[in-house]
């Protein structure tokens, strides 16, 4: 999140090496013809278990939808008619962080002109279509002003595109003006092209079988643990169909086992960035410790405790540690950045021009959702306290609708039952 705004500009595009393959050479039909999905997961209502009534829970998450998308605060901006972007409003640029964290919000709460515009516009403004990143993104634009903040990608904007487009084929079918399905083979079909031309690569370490922080560069040999979407790579396995089936596996299988080496045995933290290993990995712009991005981490742990269901033992015992640690901090007051031992990090990175520790809602939120895997019944403070939390500026006047307003609002919907995987549908 924060981190990419100190990445390095990368320099104009290679020459042209690759051509893009044109729509009607891609594969426009998934077939799906003896395998099998997922298993069914059982979607939990916490709220629900919790007390609240189902009409006041469905208000709000609506309510958190149309604060992030359509209120005075919103982050999301219609272009024209046919197409829109989600903007880090306060860092002034739209992200593939952003623009894919938007299109799984709208395919998962079902509102596809929402969807179709963000694809549009993700495809023209940020997409590569030729050279050796075709296919990759751009990860940063300025909106205002459309110059790219860097031609590079950051890996898990990749991850969120395949993985939304590929629920979006599953949902409304490839035959309502988008290929869905064809524009996700295309990422990945490209993404297995890459042999280091232009010194671009796989988005995932082939060797070490993890998400690389970005697939360039150095930046191909480690990671962020938050990248770390285990049941990402169950998903293209069961619905891709492109040949790699088993490899995405041992990708899931590798992320669970990485994710035990990266989380603290004693408070369930990890660094922002690692070595594949798990060791933390500085940065020139920050030490690393337990910041922003880590706190997706727990919300992606209950996501594949949900979804998947493959490392329950492990999981279960992640969520008490990573809730005892913020309860021991105070459930209303713990603060959003520390060393993975869970002291006070010398360095304190900032957010917005401010740099300073807070009791953050994103930090609030994605702690909440692993109540959905904490077996103990105190558990359920974390989600009464997200239910009184507000989506509002702070004391100290610093507010991001953005950050803390999509992570809000996805925990909202792993709470209700609302985040679920899309299985293909009858067209």
């Amino acid at each position: 999140m924060q981190k990419k705004l100190m990445l390095p500009l990368v320099l104009v595009l290679f020459g042209l090496l690759t051509t893009s393959l044109s729509f009607a050479q891609q594969k426009t039909t998934p077939n799906y013809a003896g395998k099998s999905a997922l298993p069914a997961g059982k979607y939990r209502n916490l709220f629900r278990e919790a007390g609240y009534k189902p009409a006041d829970i469905d208000a709000k998450v609506a309510k958190a939808y149309h604060d992030v998308f359509e209120g005075p605060s919103k982050v999301y901006f219609e272009v024209g008619d046919t197409m829109a972007y989600v903007s880090d409003v306060k860092n002034h640029d739209a992200r593939t962080e952003g623009m894919s964290y938007g299109m799984m919000v709208a395919v998962q709460l079902d509102k596809k002109d929402v969807f179709d515009r963000l694809w549009r516009w993700s495809k023209r403004y940020l997409q590569h279509q030729s050279g050796p990143r075709e296919a990759y993104f751009a990860w940063s634009i300025n909106p205002a002003t459309m110059k790219k903040n860097s031609e590079g990608s950051a890996s898990d904007g990749e991850l969120y595109y395949i993985t939304s487009l590929l629920f979006a084929a599953n949902r409304w079918g490839n035959n309502t003006g988008i290929n869905y399905y064809g524009e996700a083979r295309r990422i990945l079909d490209a993404m297995w092209k890459k042999d280091g031309t232009g010194n671009i690569r796989n988005l995932i370490n082939t060797e070490h079988k993890q998400i690389t922080f970005v697939p360039e560069g150095n930046g191909y040999d480690w990671t962020d643990p938050s990248y770390h979407l285990p049941v990402f790579y169950e998903i293209w396995a069961a619905y891709a169909n492109d040949g790699h089936e088993a490899f995405y596996r041992e990708c899931a299988d590798t992320s669970r086992v990485f994710l035990h080496r990266a989380c603290h045995p004693v408070t369930g933290l990890n660094a922002d960035y690692t070595e594949f290993s798990g060791k933390p990995h500085d940065t020139r712009w920050s030490p690393s410790a337990f910041r922003f991005d880590s706190w997706r981490v727990p919300m992606n742990i209950a996501m594949d405790y949900t979804w998947a269901g493959k490392d329950g033992a492990w999981q279960a015992d992640y969520a008490r540690r990573f809730q005892g640690f913020l309860r021991g901090q105070g459930i209303s007051t713990f603060g959003d950045q520390f060393n993975p031992d869970g002291s006070k990090p010398e360095f304190l990175l900032a957010a917005g021009g401010f740099k300073t520790l807070r009791h953050s809602l994103g930090l609030v939120s994605t702690a909440a959702t692993l109540s959905l895997v904490n077996k103990d019944k105190n558990s359920l403070d974390f989600v009464r306290a997200l239910w009184n939390a507000k989506l509002e500026p702070y004391g100290d006047g610093y507010f991001d609708p953005y950050y803390d307003g999509l992570l809000y609002l996805f925990s909202l919907m792993h709470l209700s039952g609302k985040y679920q995987i899309i299985t293909p549908q009858t067209h």
